[in-house]
C-alpha cells in the first residue's frame, strides 16, 4: 500500500550544548553539525526506512540545501515526482539546540515550505489515486493541508494528522482525519485539557473523537502513547532507552505508524512498532540520520520488553 506524505523539508543546523541558552545568554562549548530535517521530510524518510513505499509532496528552493534534500530522498527510494523547486525562495532551515539530556529547542525559517499551495497539492492528485495512507503535519500552509485531506477523503485514503507545530484546527478538517497524533502540548491546545495523566488524556481524546476523528493517539514521552477510539482506550508503554537527541522522535513515530497501518497491523501492534522506531531514533543525533530501518526496528522489538 502506497504512502503519501505532504509536508516540509528543512536543513537542520544543530548545536550540541551543555544546556539550552536562556534569553540573552550565550553558551559556549557546543559542537556543530548539519542534518536533513523538516517534519514532512522526516516522516517520509522514516516511513521509507521502515519499509513503506513513499511519495513525498513538498517545496524546496533551488539552492544547495534543496538539491541535497532531493538527492537524499532518492537515496531512500522516495518518489520525488511531486516535489516543486522554487528559483526565487530559499529552502527551509531549522536552527536547533540540543542539551546534554537530549532535549531540544528549535527555530525554523520556512522558506519554500510556505509556498506549498493547494494548487501544488491538486497537481499531485494522480499520486493519491494509488495510495492507502496520507501523512500530514502543520509546517506548510493550512490551506494545503485542507486540500490534501479532501483529496484523501475523495480517494478513500486513511489520513494520519500529526498536529505539529501546535495550532488551532477547524472541525471541518478534523472530521476527515482518521488518526490524529498530538503530544500533550498539542492535545491541550486542541481541547483545552491539560494532559498530565492517563485520565486527562482520555478526556482530551473524547473531545477529539466528538469532532469526528476516528482514532486518537496522544504521545506522552517516556509514559508511552494513549490510544482512544469510540469503543476502546489503552495506554501503550514506551521503551526505555538512553536519549541522545529527541529532535525527530515524533516524526519517526508517525512515519513508522503509517507503515504499520498500511500493512494492516492491529492498532495496538502498530503503536508498539511506532514506539520502537521512536525509541531507536532518540539514541542518535540528528533528524533524518536517526531514522531506523525496518530490520533495526524488528531486531529491537525482538530483544526488548514493553515497560
Amino acid at each position: 500500500m502506497n504512502i503519501i506524505v505532504v509536508g516540509s523539508s528543512n536543513t537542520d543546523m544543530i548545536i550540541k550544548v551543555p544546556r539550552i541558552p536562556k534569553p540573552g545568554e550565550t553558551v559556549l562549548g557546543g559542537t556543530f553539525t548539519t542534518a536533513a530535517g523538516g517534519k514532512g521530510a522526516n516522516q517520509a524518510v522514516a516511513a521509507a526506512r521502515a519499509g513503506g513505499n513513499v511519495t513525498f509532496i513538498a517545496s524546496v528552493g533551488n539552492d544547495v540545501f534543496g538539491r541535497q534534500a532531493i538527492k537524499n530522498f532518492q537515496t531512500d527510494k522516495i518518489n520525488i515526482d511531486h516535489i516543486k523547486m522554487y528559483e526565487d525562495s530559499p529552502s527551509g532551515v531549522a536552527l536547533i539546540f540540543v542539551d546534554e539530556k537530549g532535549e531540544n529547542s528549535i527555530a525554523v525559517a520556512s522558506g519554500a515550505n510556505a509556498l506549498l499551495s493547494p494548487d501544488d497539492i491538486h497537481a499531485a492528485k494522480s499520486g493519491f489515486e494509488n495510495a492507502g495512507v496520507l501523512v500530514l503535519q502543520l509546517e506548510t500552509p493550512i490551506e494545503s493541508v485542507n486540500e490534501a485531506v479532501l483529496l484523501a477523503q475523495q480517494n478513500n485514503i486513511l489520513t494520519i494528522l500529526n498536529p505539529a507545530p501546535a495550532q488551532p484546527l477547524s472541525d471541518a478538517l478534523l472530521k476527515y482525519v482518521t488518526i490524529i497524533t498530538p503530544n500533550e502540548t498539542e492535545a491541550e491546545l486542541l481541547t483545552g485539557i491539560p494532559v498530565d495523566s492517563e485520565q486527562a488524556a482520555k478526556k482530551a481524546a473524547d473531545i477529539l473523537l466528538s469532532k469526528g476523528v476516528k482514532t486518537v493517539l496522544i504521545t506522552m514521552g517516556v509514559k508511552g502513547s494513549f490510544i482512544a477510539t469510540e469503543n476502546y482506550s489503552k495506554m501503550v508503554p514506551a521503551f526505555k532507552v538512553e536519549a541522545v537527541d529527541t529532535t525527530a522522535a515524533g516524526d519517526v513515530y508517525n512515519g513508522a505508524l503509517a507503515v504499520a497501518v498500511s500493512e494492516g497491523k492491529e492498532l495496538y501492534d502498530a503503536v508498539v512498532f511506532a514506539n520502537a522506531a521512536a525509541a531507536l531514533s532518540v539514541t542518535k543525533l540528528g533528524a533524518q540520520p536517526s531514522s531506523p530501518y525496518e530490520y533495526e526496528i524488528e531486531a529491537f522489538l525482538g530483544k526488548q520488553e514493553i515497560r
